[in-house]
């Protein structure tokens, strides 16, 4: 097997990684945003810019490849390791570092190993910017070990294993978005309602020292990130409602990052 990389989407996270490392041609990329005429021109300076080697086919990415890397969005996480699986080369690392549930990792690696790879679940814990190869990951699964030392190999810095099989780290990691994210949809909901009745200054000063910033940093987030963190909320729905517990607040919180990113 021929050792090369793969970055299964193009979006900020692989970018940021590929530029940090300098991976330039030893990455091969596939992004299906390549194939929609609106955004296939920026796909293709992305490309030219990074270095990166495009392929137009999930096929030509994952060929021969030994280090796979999946980023995309979580409503193609799984068609993303099923596709990867029908050319995954024999003892390939898949690591699926998308924000899904556990039980979606747990499908995704059915499908990874029974084609001869070796999946870890990865669950990246921080925004990659400005992190980039030092954000913070979490992985579980049988091929943790073997996969740290490869995320380490390439220059990822802040690499940890938890013990545990696959839909552990993406378990936490679902878990603390009810937090993170369910923080920013208040945020959000507190600033519009402030804003109709004219107290913001009143009301973040109430808060205490830092709130503005914090408000600001929230919105923006959800501004610019709004629609991922909507799809990445419904896995936590996913989550918890295989845990046994109603997503009453998750719910909340997918419909006003939704709201907010339009």
């Amino acid at each position: 097997m021929v050792l090369s990389l793969t970055l299964i989407g193009y979006g900020e996270a692989g970018r940021t990684f590929a530029r940090a490392a300098g991976w330039e041609h030893q990455a091969r990329v596939f992004d299906a945003k390549t194939d929609a005429p609106q955004t296939r021109a920026a796909m293709l300076a992305d490309y030219d810019a990074d270095g990166v080697t495009l392929c137009e086919n999930p096929g030509d990415a994952v060929d021969a490849s030994g280090i796979i890397l999946s980023l995309v969005t979580a409503d193609q996480a799984l068609v993303a390791a099923k596709n990867a699986a029908q050319h995954v080369a024999t003892g390939a690392l898949f690591f699926d570092m998308n924000s899904v549930a556990p039980d979606t990792k747990r499908q995704a690696a059915k499908l990874i190993d029974a084609a001869g790879g070796r999946y870890v679940d990865v669950a990246v814990m921080a925004p990659v910017d400005p992190a980039r190869l030092a954000v913070p990951l979490l992985l579980s699964g049988l091929f943790a070990e073997d996969g740290a030392t490869a995320l380490a190999a390439i220059g990822f810095s802040n690499v940890h294993v938890v013990a545990g099989d696959v839909g552990r780290a993406s378990s936490i990691k679902m878990i603390r978005s009810i937090m993170v994210k369910g923080q920013e949809a208040l945020t959000a909901e507190m600033m519009l309602a402030a804003r109709t009745a004219g107290v913001v200054d009143e009301v973040l000063g109430s808060l205490g020292e830092g709130w503005r910033e914090k408000a600001d940093y929230n919105l923006e987030r959800m501004k610019t990130h709004g629609m991922r963190r909507a799809a990445e909320m419904e896995e936590v729905a996913k989550t918890l409602s295989a845990l046994g517990i109603e997503p009453l607040m998750t719910n909340g919180t997918i419909i006003r990052q939704r709201e907010m990113a339009a």
